[in-house]
């Protein structure tokens, strides 16, 4: 990799999230109660679109380098220096990273700007805020950091993030049981997160190059093929697996998805920023900048593609059957993802972070439209009891459809550009099975999306009077978010058209530098003709109609009934997806119960059994104690005592013989003497 352009700049890009985080949860309550919520909204939006200014201005000077030393670095200190590992706090700035970048201020503060709007009645305003910007702050320190452990405090930030903001009304019990969830799922994976850190610093360090500096493990990585692992699979195959399974937490995908459709208990700000800015970017990202590793490993590669293409169909198959109209959204989200692990796995990573960027537009409209829709119906999610906001809510309406048509591939919107580059990717380099269902999630995206429109825009009111009465269009502060987003949602596709429209693929070429390795190179380069890419395109679209078509023959034209429909399929068959398959229960049951059961047993030896131990060593040192203490007061104080007596009688006795009278000692002394002198003499005779 070229040496990068050392600059001063980039850290500010993340400083100012966590100074606006500090001076919400220090001063935010002094903030709020002495100046407003008002003031509060300030500092918060203000210091992520601050770095949003920064990083426009960061993206038109690494434009203006030449396309192969697009590599900039803010080098601040060391951080740690142990067994050969040298490692510092610098944040690394390239084509991948200033896309990610753009994303997070970007869309994260217009979603910051929605939500002074959103949460004006909450109490705990400033601490809304100051979790915002600390997640903010998390996601852009995994993006921007120049090593991977660096990476993974931003990894872990933004798990804890997610905790606290998915749990934020944490007086109601769901509320912090979905946080909680998050959290101990994330958990799973970042395990297996960490375990592929360190085997990978300990390959490197086997062939000399002690490091987990990201553009130093680039420059390396190729001495690591054909290195024996860990449970028969090569060094690089068992690292990045892994490493997905971090990501499958993080990312959402099978088996450890369940999380994010409960994270839909937190405020909807959160939701939009979770699905479209931040977290769960954070696996799309990972492999994307360890492209090097995975394209060494082609069979994870098949791995990734494989769970990616299960995710994406399975998760469309459960939204279908959602009727709240977050949790459609939600299975929509994990589908979404699907589609950019799969473009990872096939080695088309420019096509994953291309439609991670339009998901970022459409997915964000899409959230902050039902937040605008919740918000109007006051709190109420549930689609069956809304219909005809069309009319009250037109620009909600109009930005939600323009989200509903990108992400269902409707040319010229920007889910067609990026979904739909995907699936022929898929197809092209040899995936005919993953390709199918990809396809077949296309189709199913587009009928729960325009059912879920139908549902929630379309008919008449299904709620109370009370609701209809108080219908209306949300504030600027939210409603023009939407329109900006919309308008992302419908030109934001612009930037890589189709082959046989035209070869403008900017983003592409943006992002060439970053998957530049030998390796990676070999496994995306693939010829397609121009008539090849319109075919797909074409089916593409077809299935898209499709999709809309049967949505809008049950829900606007109502001539096929739900119920109708759903027998066609075996009423058993719709249960089981209205209710997940029962994921959930399953995991429940073969999971968390023996857990819990392990726990009680646990809990229960060590009260009784570990706890009896202590209590009966405890009672035997106390008898043991109490024995020797009748020992020491009566045998060996006993000793003591009358060891002292007997000297003190003694010496009564013996201060007898001190008369005082010099006479009488001299006569003592004189019959000493002659006793001596007899004695002499008997022994002589």
């Amino acid at each position: 990799m070229e040496n990068p352009l050392h600059v001063g700049f980039i850290h500010w890009i993340i400083v100012l999230p966590l100074i606006g985080a500090a001076i919400n949860f220090l001063l935010g309550p002094s903030i709020q109660r002495r100046m407003g919520k008002g003031a509060i909204g300030l500092i918060g939006c203000g210091v992520v679109l601050a770095g949003f200014a920064i990083s426009v201005w960061a993206f038109f000077q690494m434009i203006a380098l030449d396309p192969e030393h697009r590599f900039m670095l803010d080098d601040l200190w060391t951080w740690m220096n142990i067994g050969g590992m040298k490692l510092d706090i610098a944040f690394w700035l390239d084509p991948l990273s200033m896309v990610m970048t753009l994303i997070v201020t970007g869309v994260g503060g217009v979603i910051h700007i929605y939500s002074t709007g959103y949460m004006h009645d909450e109490d705990s305003f400033w601490r809304f805020f100051g979790w915002l910007n600390l997640f903010t702050f998390s996601m852009l320190v995994l993006v921007l950091g120049d090593n991977l452990w660096l990476m993974f405090v931003g990894w872990e930030g933004v798990g804890l993030c997610s905790f606290a903001l998915i749990g934020f009304w944490h007086k109601v019990l769901a509320n912090t049981t979905a946080g909680n969830k998050a959290f101990i799922v994330n958990r799973v994976g970042d395990w297996a997160f960490v375990i592929a850190l360190y085997t990978l610093f300990w390959g490197l360090s086997a062939v000399g190059h002690p490091t987990l500096v990201t553009r130093e493990v680039a420059q390396w990585s190729h001495l690591l093929a054909g290195r024996p692992g860990y449970l028969g699979l090569p060094l690089v195959s068992f690292v990045t697996l892994l490493m997905f399974i971090g990501a499958t937490g993080k990312s959402a995908q099978i088996p450890l998805y369940v999380w994010l459709p409960d994270a839909m208990a937190g405020p909807t700000p959160v939701s939009a920023l979770i699905h479209a800015a931040t977290m769960v970017t954070a696996g799309i990202y990972m492999a994307c900048r360890l492209n090097f590793l995975f394209s060494m490993a082609p069979d994870t590669m098949l791995v990734v593609a494989t769970i990616g293409s299960l995710t994406a169909f399975f998760a469309a198959t459960i939204g279908v059957a959602q009727n709240d109209i977050k949790k459609v959204l939600a299975y929509s989200t994990v589908s979404q993802l699907g589609y950019m692990f799969t473009a990872v796995g096939v080695g088309a990573y420019a096509a994953g972070v291309f439609h991670l960027m339009t998901h970022a537009f459409f997915k964000a409209c899409l959230f902050l439209g039902s937040g605008s829709v919740i918000h109007a119906m006051g709190g109420e999610q549930d689609m069956r009891k809304m219909g005809g906001l069309r009319r009250h809510m037109p620009i909600t309406f109009w930005t939600f459809l323009a989200a509903t048509l990108a992400i269902c591939g409707f040319p010229p919107f920007s889910g067609f550009m990026s979904k739909d580059e995907i699936l022929l990717q898929a197809f092209a380099h040899g995936h005919p099975l993953i390709w199918a269902l990809t396809y077949g999630a296309a189709g199913l995206t587009a009928f729960y999306m325009f059912r879920q429109v139908y549902m929630t825009f379309f008919g008449e009111f299904r709620g109370t009077h009370e609701q209809e009465h108080h219908l209306h269009e949300s504030p600027p502060s939210m409603s023009m978010v939407l329109v900006i987003l919309g308008v992302l949602s419908v030109v934001g596709g612009f930037l890589m058209l189709p082959g046989f429209v035209a070869d403008f693929k900017p983003f592409e070429h943006f992002l060439e530098p970053v998957f530049s390795s030998e390796f990676t190179r070999r496994v995306a380069e693939v010829q397609i003709s121009h008539g090849t890419e319109l075919a797909f395109s074409a089916l593409a679209m077809a299935m898209a109609f499709a999709g809309w078509f049967v949505a809008d023959l049950m829900y606007r034209r109502e001539v096929l009934s739900p119920e109708r429909f759903s027998s066609l399929f075996n009423g058993e068959a719709y249960r089981i997806v209205l209710n997940k398959y029962y994921i959930d229960e399953i995991y429940q049951a073969v999971i968390v119960n023996p857990y819990l059961v392990f726990c009680r047993v646990t809990a229960w030896f060590d009260a009784n059994i570990i706890d009896g131990v202590v209590n009966l060593t405890a009672a035997i040192v106390v008898l043991l104690s109490w024995f020797t203490g009748l020992f020491d007061a009566w045998i060996v104080d006993g000793l003591v005592n009358l060891t002292s007596n007997v000297t003190l009688d003694f010496g009564a006795r013996v201060r007898r013989l001190q008369t005082g009278s010099i006479n009488g000692y001299l006569y003592a002394i004189l019959a000493g003497v002659m006793f001596i002198l007899l004695v002499r003499a008997m022994l002589r005779v």
